[in-house]
């Protein structure tokens, strides 16, 4: 393992000040002057922000689900990303990469994105400490020293803008605070798996009006897959023994907060973050033709990559943010002002494979296919500002009224396989033109209004609506290896407007609304309905320039919700039980494929429906278990006759079972779509954890505590085959160790049956490449907390 000398001790430092218990004095402030979240969690009441305030709830009619810092700290105990261990966590989330760490995807109720390319849209927002990160880039920012995680599931377009017909995930980091606390979860593991989230704060002052938190992450992983390649090779590549599967994660955020009066807060927070590892493997001809179950013989272990360096990757993201808050004796102007920046680059082989391995004979096999592509962030830059005046929450009517201003842009770059050819060895020449680059700009401006009014003591109402213009161009700046590129021919019309040949602007404004009523049957039961449409604005894909192919474009949709459910709080609010049903449809549904290149393409389909239910329990029934279930059911349906996408196929021979009705067009083949499930939207999840302490004394304890999750009937891809599927993926693991006052110390396992998942494919020419879950981890972790 390499680590800096100045970042281990920074890591280092973090930790003992999180770890070390606090001063007597310090510990009696906090508890004379508790915070929301720790009165919270002295009644057990569940306290979200899902409207933009602090609230109970059971007084929130939304469906959203909430996850706490040691649940994710056991998630994460081996190493795994930060964000894609949430997948399956609660009801209806899911979450997916084909790139690696920097390119997490996500799903709420089956709606998601399985576009690959580096400037994609997603439907799902992801809002840390209350910046909204756009680019997928900035949505693969690690989550760390986390106070709270709330999943808000539907339209979340009146309070939080364009592209959440989805949803939202809302990240809330531990804040600075006037006294002295601090946390702290240190993990070793196999692979030298290490995964170190730390953080602490407390005054600078001796008044408490200026305070800061010192947050880090650290995790590190030995590459541990074998390239067992032993042919020719244009690019050089080497192969070895634990050549891919490693990284090193390391980031770090700083929080000042200053209260120089009791009505004027200010919070300045930056961050950044420095990644290096390797791209997701695929592993080519993994997927065997008539089946979707993982051949036993089937070793994550190795791949066989004859190209692409082994598929490294590296990123470096950093950004701040200015948070204002000024208290007008009753209303409250909020500011919110935030730049980020990234760079970076992914490589990796896109075949997931040698060619050799699958009927290729040399000196040219790869006439049966080889792939390579890099996706290179030269640079984004995001600036995004809103300004929020609301009530306070005395009174039957609460209202909250704002404006928000989005830019970001981008100098993005493709490069493609023969860009970084050496030789000649299979016969292909190297190309050092095989690239282009392109500059994206988005910009968005909206304003926004929400209120509630309290119709009886018992039935509140609440209505928000936002209207939103979004607008993206793309201009291609270089492209050294054709001419230039045809009139696209999926170019808008109306008032939408795709310059000619190298220019694309697509531009739309709609309203978003939600209308609601809560009604609390007593303090134990809430009764809720909900209504709600959210719009997603319209999508440019010019990666396909790299293959002289036209932009690939799709226009804007939007999503109409309906929703109704109950919610529960019994025995003091030790048991909380909550279920939701709702109804939804989106049109002009924006769907992504894969051409013979391997290219994502953007598409519209006229509709896209989907209906199910979530329950979800958290109780804790005696004094020393803690339960927590959540199950959702789900049913997603694309209603379109006349759309079809592109499946894989070679020669002109189809590489896979494909179960929907297929033309061919020349050697490739297209298939109807209509009445198929959305891609990774599985049709039902089940997520159960369980933890019991066993007291020893006053003080200590042993406690033993696991998690299961487990997904229904799975499709990647927009059409329905054999094998591009997966039904009843598991994972299990479990913790046992010892507790001394809010210290703990225990051994821990991570897919503890080593269970190998399919989780996606890669779905081009007769690569049959497929992706798979992390294998078992072991290891032991030391977490703690004060205040």
């Amino acid at each position: 393992m390499t680590l800096s000398k100045s970042t281990a001790w920074l890591f280092t430092g973090i930790a003992a000040l999180a770890l070390e218990p606090a001063a007597a004095s310090a510990q009696t402030q906090a508890a004379d002057t508790p915070t929301n979240a720790e009165t919270a969690a002295d009644n057990n009441a569940i306290i979200v922000t899902a409207q933009r305030r602090t609230e109970d709830a059971m007084k929130v009619p939304v469906a959203v689900s909430v996850l706490k810092p040691e649940a994710l700290h056991d998630y994460q105990a081996a190493g795994a990303d930060t964000l894609l261990s949430l997948s399956g966590r609660v009801p209806s989330l899911y979450v997916d990469d084909t790139t690696g760490r920097i390119f997490p995807r996500f799903y709420i109720r089956g709606l998601g994105n399985i576009d690959f390319y580096l400037g994609a849209s997603q439907p799902v927002s992801i809002i840390q400490d209350d910046v909204v990160e756009e680019h997928v880039v900035l949505k693969s920012n690690p989550a760390f020293d986390i106070a709270q995680v709330e999943v808000l599931k539907g339209p979340q377009g009146s309070l939080f803008g364009r592209n959440t017909t989805a949803g939202i995930i809302k990240f809330d980091t531990a804040q600075p605070s006037e006294t002295w606390q601090g946390q702290g979860s240190v993990s070793y593991g196999k692979f030298n798996s290490v995964n170190a989230d730390v953080g602490v704060g407390g005054p600078l002052t001796q008044d408490g009006r200026v305070s800061f938190r010192l947050s880090g992450l650290y995790q590190h992983r030995d590459d541990w897959i074998d390239n067992v390649y032993t042919g020719p090779t244009d690019d050089g590549t080497k192969p070895g023994k634990n050549v891919l599967g490693g990284y090193d994660e390391r980031d770090v955020r700083l929080q000042l907060l200053f209260k120089p009066t009791e009505d004027l807060s200010i919070r300045l927070s930056g961050h950044y973050r420095d990644y290096d590892g390797t791209a997701t493997p695929f592993y080519r001809g993994s997927i065997k033709v008539g089946t979707d179950a993982v051949p036993s013989d089937f070793d994550r272990g190795q791949v066989a990559n004859d190209e692409a360096h082994n598929n490294p990757q590296s990123y470096k993201t950093h950004g701040v943010s200015l948070k204002a808050a000024y208290d007008f004796s009753g209303i409250t102007l909020t500011s919110i002002t935030a730049w980020e920046h990234a760079a970076g680059y992914s490589l990796g082989d896109t075949d997931g494979g040698a060619a050799a391995n699958f009927g290729g004979v040399a000196p040219n096999y790869c006439a049966a296919g080889c792939g390579m592509s890099q996706g290179h962030l030269r640079g984004l830059d995001q600036w995004s500002e809103e300004v929020r005046l609301a009530s306070d929450d005395t009174g039957r009517f609460k209202w909250q009224v704002g404006g928000i201003y989005f830019d970001s842009r981008d100098h993005t770059e493709f490069d493609q396989r023969t860009f970084f050819l050496t030789s000649n060895a299979l016969g292909t020449a190297p190309n050092p033109n095989n690239f282009v680059l392109l500059h994206d700009v988005n910009k968005s401006w909206a304003a926004f209004g929400q209120a509630s009014y309290a119709l009886t003591d018992q039935l509140t109402l609440t209505g928000g609506v936002r209207v939103t213009k979004d607008t993206k161009t793309t201009d291609l700046l270089e492209h050294p290896n054709f001419a230039k590129l045809a009139v696209p021919v999926t170019a808008p019309t109306s008032s939408y407007e795709c310059g000619a040949n190298t220019h694309c602007r697509l531009s739309d404004t709609k309203p978003s609304w939600d209308a609601s009523l809560l009604y609390r049957f007593n303090p134990e039961i809430s009764l809720y309905a909900r209504v709600a449409r959210g719009f997603r604005g319209p999508t440019i894909q010019g990666r396909s320039a790299v293959f002289a192919t036209a932009y690939s474009t799709a226009n804007s949709e939007t999503n109409t919700s309906y929703e109704a459910g109950f919610k529960t709080a019994f025995l003091d609010n030790k048991v909380h039980f909550n279920v939701s049903g709702f109804y939804y449809e989106v049109k002009n549904i924006q769907l992504n494929g894969n051409d013979s290149n391997g290219n994502g393409v953007l598409f519209n389909a006229n509709k896209g429906k989907g209906y199910g239910m979530e329950a979800e329990l958290d109780a804790k029934p005696m004094q020393n278990l803690h339960l927590n279930a959540g199950l959702s059911l789900l049913h997603t349906e694309i209603d379109d006759k006349g759309v079809f996408a592109q499946v894989g196929a070679a020669g002109g021979v189809l590489s896979e079972t494909v179960l929907n009705p297929v033309v061919k067009v020349g050697s490739n083949y297209f298939a109807q779509i209509n009445g198929n499930p959305f891609p990774n939207a599985p049709d039902y999840n089940l997520n159960l954890s369980a933890r019991y302490d066993f007291p020893i004394t006053e003080t200590s304890r042993v406690f033993v505590g696991g998690d299961f999750n487990m997904q229904g009937k799975t499709n990647f891809v927009a059409y329905r085959s054999v094998e591009y599927r997966a039904d009843g993926n598991y994972e299990l693991g479990a913790k046992i160790g010892y507790a001394f006052k809010t210290y703990e110390v225990a051994v821990f396992a991570r897919n503890l049956t080593n269970q190998k998942n399919l989780i996606d494919v890669i779905d081009t020419s007769n690569y049959r490449a497929g992706i798979y879950n992390e294998p078992r981890v072991f290891g032991v972790t030391l977490s703690g907390s004060f205040r």
